[in-house]
Formats: structure tokens, sequence, C-alpha cells
């Protein structure tokens, strides 16, 4: 597979390079991270600065590669990440704009680019996390309407949001896989409780979400009934093939930053410390040359990721939280234990990354299924 960039697409880089340069410095400061009202307004208004320079719909609305180029160089320029648009622009809206409608992607996807909407995702409950086919919401047909009763939790941005991207049971007796149905819920409708979960780096940017009688239009529902099950895979596709690519541009970044910190703190004088750095860097690397041939994959089969997302999260995940291992060595007790210092909320962050997005037992199954043709586990 060619890895390489067309003359078109390096053009493409030149002039986002271009843009960014004028429009980063015109950013307002950014709020504080415990500030989620004044995130997502900030989130909203970076979106919004994107959609009005002709970059606002490049998450799903462009080649997988200059999907890969953008989020290449507006990590390297150090624009602001997705934040509060994270479902919104790399979950719902790729989910809706490759399984939608005409009337659904021109009722939600506008929003989104522009930075109107925010969305949370309502997959997860307290006992359907890694097992997310047992999932026990129920959604009962009341003519055009379905009735929602249940329970998600850690719903991503529930307590900001506008949407929510949820799943629940439209046949309570088929099994498993069979009888759900995704749906585009709004946040305000009655019958909605939000909790946040404060998590352990500080930010409540998850919510548990109480569903009493809730009533959604049958229109907002993606896909066929009962065929939500596929539909979620298109969701999780796109979040393990291609939301991380941002994160692992900063991890390059990050590795950097840490041999520079050890050549001045003499933590560089140890060999092994050393070895650990440049196996790291080889890591990201092929991880990075990872991405490019799941995005060129993606490209070829009509731009969904594919089940190599899978070996990618498995490894990024892990890849991840040695790197900031590899920054306590680096920083020492006093640096990797100061709760004021990024790395260490970053370690935080990191721990979740096994469980984000599937588990890491969850991702080995798929490749042991999809890729390597292993029989399922009973």
């Amino acid at each position: 597979m060619d890895l390489t960039y067309t003359p078109e697409e390096e053009a493409f880089r030149a002039r986002l390079r271009e843009w960014l340069a004028k429009a980063l410095p015109e950013l307002p400061a950014r709020p504080d991270p415990l500030d989620w009202p004044g995130r997502r307004a900030y989130d909203l208004g970076w979106q919004r600065r994107l959609y009005d320079a002709g970059y606002g719909s490049l998450h799903w609305d462009a080649t997988p590669t200059r999907r890969l180029i953008f989020l290449e160089e507006t990590e390297l320029a150090g624009a602001p990440y997705v934040g509060a648009n994270f479902v919104g622009l790399l979950h719902a809206g790729p989910t809706i704009s490759a399984e939608g409608t005409d009337e659904q992607r021109a009722r939600w996807l506008p929003p989104i680019l522009r930075g109107e909407a925010v969305w949370c995702q309502g997959f997860s409950e307290p006992d359907a996390g890694s097992d997310l086919a047992s999932l026990r919401t129920r959604a009962v047909r009341d003519g055009d309407h379905y009735v929602i009763t249940g329970q998600k939790t850690w719903t991503s941005h529930a307590e900001i949001a506008d949407w929510c991207e949820l799943l629940v049971r439209t046949d309570p007796a088929a099994s498993r896989h069979r009888g759900i149905s995704w749906l585009a819920m709004p946040m305000d409708a009655p019958g909605i409780t939000v909790r946040p979960l404060r998590t352990l780096a500080g930010p409540a940017e998850f919510a548990e979400v109480f569903l009493d009688e809730v009533r959604v239009p049958v229109a907002n529902r993606v896909g066929a009934e009962h065929d939500g099950w596929r539909v979620t895979m298109v969701t999780l596709s796109f979040e393990r093939g291609t939301a991380f690519v941002g994160e692992v541009v900063a991890c390059r970044r990050t590795l950097g930053r840490l041999a520079r910190t050890a050549r001045a703190n003499g933590r560089w004088d140890d060999p092994v410390l050393r070895r650990r750095l440049g196996r790291l860097n080889a890591e990201f690397t092929a991880l990075w040359r990872l991405i490019q041939w799941n995005v060129g994959a993606a490209g070829a089969a009509g731009g969904v990721p594919g089940a190599g997302g899978s070996v990618f999260k498995l490894r990024y995940s892990q890849a991840r939280q040695e790197l900031y291992d590899a920054a306590a060595e680096v920083l020492g007790a006093p640096g990797a234990l100061d709760a004021d210092q990024e790395w260490t909320a970053a370690r935080l962050s990191s721990l979740s990354y096994t469980i984000a997005a599937g588990t890491s037992q969850i991702q080995r199954n798929i490749i042991a299924e999809r890729i390597l043709g292993l029989p399922k586990g009973r």
C-alpha cells in the first residue's frame, strides 16, 4: 500500500498550515478545565471558526487521507482539540453521515459542523459496559414515539449535551445483539435526569443518565428497527479507527519533550531509560504508520474503518500508559506526584484508555475473530 501523499494532498496541507498560523493567535484564552460550560462555548467557537474557513466537515465529508492530514496538522500546530464536540464530530456525525437518511443528515449534521450542538454517547449501562450487547434500557413503541426507560453510565459530556446517541432495546425477547436500536435523543426531553461523575483526574466529563418514560420520535431512529447493533459497529469503528489520530501526534510530541527534559535533568545518562524512550519512539512511529494503513483501507472500503482499528486501539492504549510511566521515571517522584503537573493529569487519564471505546479484552476478541478467523468463545 502506498503511504505517501499526492501533490494535491500536500497542497491541502500547506493551505491548512497557513490558515492555522493566522487563526490560532486570534483565539481567546482557554477556560478552566473544570468549567464545562466555558469549555463547551470555547470548543463550539473553535468549531465555528473551522466551519467558516471551510474545514468544518473534514471529520466525515472528506477523503480519509485529508482527514488524517487535518488531524495531524491541527495537533502539531497546538490547535484546540475537539473537546466537547468529541462525540458529535467523531462518533455520531460520521455514523449519521454513513447510515442516516437524507432528512436526518440535513437535520443533525449542519448544527454539529457549525458548532451549534454538542452530542453525548449513551451506550454503557451499569450492567452493560464491555458486554454492551446485554444492555437493558427499553424502548417501547407507542405510535410515532418510543417510550424509553432505563439508565446509562459513563455518558460522555451528558451535562452539556443537546443530543445523545442512544442505544436501546426495542425487542426484549430477542437475544443479545438482536433487538437493539440506535436513536438520537434530545437531552431536553422530559424524564431525563443527568448526574455528573467526577473522575480521578478531576473534571466531570462523564455522567449517569436516568431515563423515566422519555418519549423519542421514531423518526429519530438511525437505521432499521432492531438493527442498532450493526449501526453501533459503524460508530465504534470510527471511535477506534480514526478518533485517536490527534492523540498519537500529541504522544509523539510528549515523547520529544520527555527526551529534552531527560537531557536537562541528567536522566539521559541512564542507558536503560534511553532504550525505553527509544522503544517508545519506535512504537509511536509504527502506530502512525498503522493509522495511515487503516485510513487507506477505510478509503478503499467507502470511508468506514474496519477491524484494523481494533489492532491500533489495543496497542495504542498500552503504549500511552507506558509513555506516562516513562514520564514518571524521567521527572522523578516530586514531578510525577504533583497534582498540578499536566503530566500527572495525563497519566491518570491514560488509565482509562484500556477501557474506553471497548476494553482491551474486547479488542483482542475482535482481532481473534475478525482478523485471525478464530472461533468465538463460549
